[in-house]
């Protein structure tokens, strides 16, 4: 079951994200290898990349805070701050094994342009 906690108080509707079957079932499977049951997976956006928003993976227990929003699936949180789910609001947090690659990918719907190795993005503003 998918839970979405917004303790930020805002005039306006929280943001959406959600989370696949497949990518709760690899973090659990990273948080199983660490014995640390209170990991939380954390993405953030920060500038830089080639075009522009790169997304970042941290794997750590540190708290949320009042404004991150926090997604539960399947035993796996995920934690985003206020800052980048403005960005990333709508968009579906995967993990995808196939020939190429496998990895943790951000199917985002504000994305407007993305460099050839789909690590930056950009949106418009």
């Amino acid at each position: 079951m998918e839970t979405h906690e917004h303790t930020a108080i805002s005039a306006m509707p929280p943001a959406t994200f959600s989370v696949t079957e497949s990518a709760a079932a690899r973090i659990n499977h990273i948080k199983s290898t660490e014995n640390n049951p209170g990991l939380r997976f954390r993405i953030q956006v920060n500038g830089g990349g080639c075009s522009g928003f790169q997304y970042e993976y941290i794997l750590d227990s540190t708290s949320p805070t009042a404004t991150d929003l926090v997604i539960a699936k399947d035993g796996a949180e995920v934690v985003i701050d206020d800052v980048s789910i403005g960005i990333i609001g709508g968009s579906t947090l995967d993990y995808v094994e196939d020939l190429a690659h496998a990895g943790f990918e951000i199917k985002n719907p504000n994305a407007t342009a993305s460099c050839g190795c789909g690590n930056s993005f950009s949106v418009a503003l």
